[in-house]
Parts: structure tokens; C-alpha cells; sequence
């Protein structure tokens, strides 16, 4: 997948930026172009090797049509991961995370936002809620072409 200037991109571990320059930099005595990210949430600067997209899993906005995937995924009764230790669970939801998947990101939304109901998470678990959720709510609205606020009252009604 290429890209240019402009254009939205997903990093799995940063959510949502736009491409802003394609550089090139010398490394190890050879030429590597770079798509240049600043991520939407942070307004971190990342560098992705264009010859490296498929292997990092960076990936467009989701269409506008996978939308009501996601959000059927928060309604499922299902809970992705069934590991009792914290530490277990928070290493299962961070590679879900990771995964770049809205749907992985989903389960991760929900699976959480259930347990905090049941008990209180650890402060990194409740890390892994609020990235989950911002890293939705983000893209979820670009593909949708609405705000983030009607994203997040939506996810809100859903998950209760």
C-alpha cells in the first residue's frame, strides 16, 4: 500500500495521522524513503519505511462501510480474553492492540470497558481502556466524516 501526502494512515501502535512528507535519508550508506506520520491524537512525528508498510501495518481509514462491523463487535456478548492475571491479560490486550485491527481494537474496548464495571482494572489496564477508545473514536469518525463526539456517544450508548 503507498501513500501520499495528505493522506490518513493507521499505525497500529499510534492510531490515526497524516502523512505529511515522503523523506529520504541516507542510512547505512544507502538511500530509505520515509513516510513522515504526525499522529492526530498526540501530534507525535513518526517515520514509517516506505518499503516497510506491509511488515509495520500501516493501513488506510477503514471504509465507511466496515463501520457497523466495529460497532457490532462492542455489542457482542463475548469476551475476547478469558486470562485471570492482570499482567496476562494486559500482554493478550496490548498484541491485540498492536494488531492494528479496528475489530481487534474493539474487543479490547469492550472486553475492558466490561471488567471495569466488574472490578477495578490496573493503571495499566485503564491505560489500554482510554488508548483503545481514543484509537476508535479517531478513526471511526475519519471514515465516518463526522466528530469524534458523536463517535463517542455512540460508543458510550453501546457499551452502556
Amino acid at each position: 500500500m503507498s501513500f501520499k501526502v495528505g493522506d490518513k494512515a493507521v499505525h497500529p501502535a499510534h492510531g490515526v495521522g497524516e502523512v505529511t512528507s515522503v523523506e529520504t535519508k541516507a542510512i547505512a550508506g544507502s538511500e530509505k524513503r520515509f513516510y513522515v506520520l504526525k499522529i492526530l491524537e498526540s501530534g507525535m512525528t513518526v517515520m514509517v519505511p516506505v518499503d516497510g508498510v506491509e511488515r509495520l501495518g500501516l493501513r488506510g481509514v477503514i471504509a465507511r462501510k466496515d463501520v457497523k462491523g466495529v460497532l457490532a463487535e462492542l455489542q457482542k456478548d463475548e469476551i475476547a480474553v478469558k486470562s485471570q492475571p492482570w499482567n496476562r491479560r494486559y500482554r493478550e490486550y496490548t498484541e491485540m492492540l498492536n494488531s492494528g485491527s479496528p475489530i481487534e481494537v474493539a474487543k479490547v474496548l469492550r472486553d475492558l470497558s466490561r471488567l471495569r464495571g466488574e472490578k477495578e482494572l490496573s493503571f495499566g489496564e485503564r491505560r489500554l481502556l482510554e488508548h483503545a477508545r481514543n484509537l476508535l473514536v479517531t478513526e471511526l469518525a475519519l471514515a465516518r466524516r463526522c466528530k469524534e463526539e458523536r463517535v463517542d456517544e455512540e460508543i458510550d450508548a453501546i457499551l452502556g
